[in-house]
């Protein structure tokens, strides 16, 4: 082990870096359970404190923010159906059906240990082969971008419960609203109507917030919404040693695809989660498939270790090459900066003992994220203790705040109750809001990337197969669709066979 290796992991470990990440992991655990308060609004607050302090234990405390806001999100997704940020949205799938079943505990803990054991892998990737998986992620260009994005089309079915076709007409709604905004090409404004607040499009932070937060709220005054309120003997069932054995391979598949997606400027945990979830669902026989949507354990397995995985594998570009995948590694670059360490190839030889100063700050950041969620899974059940006279105009409360925090803007609070109005809507027709916000996130890649393509070949198609990635890429995404479409047939044709027994 070299000098450097060692220097690094000492610093890491010196009193104030240990209480400045312990800090940052329970300040993000709060940032990130609160709707519209987002790891990137904790650390950006958190920045001014760092200056003059030394880099390892700024970075002890800014990734500690990092990790536990990524990992809280869903800890309300769980437990009230409301995420703490977009990224937790895929956990809305299982968790809060774990919950009506009584299952909180299990589903909170399975979160906890899923997340830590998913970033824990991505630490591990991001010291073992940064270098190298930077390298294949410069491969990637807008077809390959274009082809993420088209794969991320099959997740849709995934996702979209008994009904595919309902699943393709929420996709459909989410897609046409990513086009509200500016052209990303031309700079045309497109169904903005002449409103300067949607020159930027629809963020989809107040949207995720009103589609499963409010929608939820007025369902429930409606009275036609499952209790979810869960006796304090039923949410005392926590997960077995079972549920963790059965899950090995799931969550280390899981924490591979969020380490490889974090790794991919622009994508994110909230595509991750869902890939892994698509995933662990086409792996799974047709009777285990029949669980899923109902409150099955492994889907939050795939979701928390694919979520938190990315952070790890969203720092690989931003050390290695000085780019940053995200809003929360450019702000994660500007700190660095700050501390008068540039980011790039030559950061590696020249601060080597800072780095790997960092890489053990993010080690122990999950470390401390698992000791503080399993105490957390005791006591957060008792919230659905709260009675909903409280509880609903709390969340109400909360995601007004939140929607507002985003960019000091009424409007952003407009979009959350039009939204929440539209999911309640949705809701009452049987069409599942999952694809709607998925399509809303993937939208924007598939269109900027294909027209980038096109420039580039001068719209030739023949780019998207000629270029190796982009090639396997779309063959596997047409052989999945291709499986969707069969199956729904099968089930139609033996759904058409057993009327006709009937009869």
């Amino acid at each position: 082990m070299s000098t450097e290796v060692i220097e690094g992991i000492l610093y890491a470990l010196v009193p104030a870096a240990i209480i400045a990440n312990l800090l940052g992991v329970a300040l993000g655990i709060v940032f990130g359970s609160l709707p519209g308060l987002t790891a990137t609004m904790g650390i950006a607050l958190l920045i001014p404190l760092t200056f003059g302090i030394d880099p390892v234990v700024a970075f002890s405390a800014l990734l500690g923010v990092y990790v536990g806001a990524v990992y809280a999100g869903s800890l309300t997704s769980i437990l009230v159906g409301t995420p703490g940020t977009a990224a937790a949205a895929a956990a809305l799938l299982e968790g809060p059906a774990l919950t009506k079943k009584g299952e909180a505990k299990k589903a909170l803990t399975m979160t906890t240990v899923a997340s830590a054991v998913g970033g824990l892998l991505s630490c591990l990737a991001l010291i073992l082969i940064a270098p190298q998986l930077a390298n294949v992620a410069l491969t990637f260009g807008p077809p390959e971008y274009f082809a993420l994005g088209l794969f991320g089309i099959s997740i849709v079915a995934g996702v979209s419960g008994d009904s595919l076709l309902k699943g393709l007409i929420a996709g459909l709604i989410g897609f046409f609203i990513a086009l509200i905004g500016m052209d990303p090409i031309t700079g045309t404004n497109r169904f903005t109507f002449e409103n300067a607040n949607l020159l930027n499009g629809i963020d989809v932070v107040p949207a995720l917030i009103g589609l499963f937060a409010i929608s939820e709220v007025l369902t429930r005054l409606e009275g036609k919404s499952e209790q979810m309120k869960a006796r304090l003997a039923e949410t005392s069932i926590g997960m077995k040693f079972t549920d963790l054995k059965k899950n090995w391979f799931n969550i280390l598949r899981s924490s591979a695809i969020g380490t490889f997606i974090g790794i991919i400027p622009a994508t994110g945990s909230g595509v991750a989660s869902f890939v892994a979830y698509n995933e662990l669902k086409r792996a799974s026989n047709e009777e285990d498939k029949k669980k899923f949507g109902k409150g099955n354990i492994d889907g939050i397995a795939a979701t928390e270790s694919a979520n938190s995985a990315v952070t790890g594998g969203a720092l690989v570009p931003l050390l290695t090459l000085g780019i940053p995948g995200d809003v929360i590694t450019a702000v994660l670059l500007g700190a660095l900066m700050i501390q008068g360490l540039t980011p790039g190839p030559t950061l590696f030889t020249t601060n080597g003992d800072i780095i790997y100063g960092i890489f053990t700050a993010l080690i122990i950041s999950n470390i401390f994220l698992l000791i503080l969620g399993l105490g957390a899974a005791k006591v957060l059940p008792k919230i659905l203790q709260i009675p909903e006279s409280i509880l609903m105009p709390t969340i109400v409360v909360f995601c007004i705040l939140g929607s507002y925090s985003i960019s000091n803007s009424t409007f952003d609070v407009l979009i959350m109750l039009v939204f929440g109005f539209l999911g309640y809507l949705l809701l009452k027709f049987g069409i599942p809001l999952a694809p709607l916000l998925l399509a809303m996130i993937l939208a924007p890649i598939i269109e900027t990337n294909f027209r980038r393509s096109m420039l580039l070949s001068q719209n030739d198609f023949s780019i998207f197969i000629t270029r190796p990635i982009s090639a396997v890429v779309i063959i596997v995404t047409l052989f999945i669709l291709g499986r969707i479409l069969w199956n729904e047939m099968k089930k139609k044709n033996l759904k058409q066979q057993s009327i006709e027994g009937e009869s």
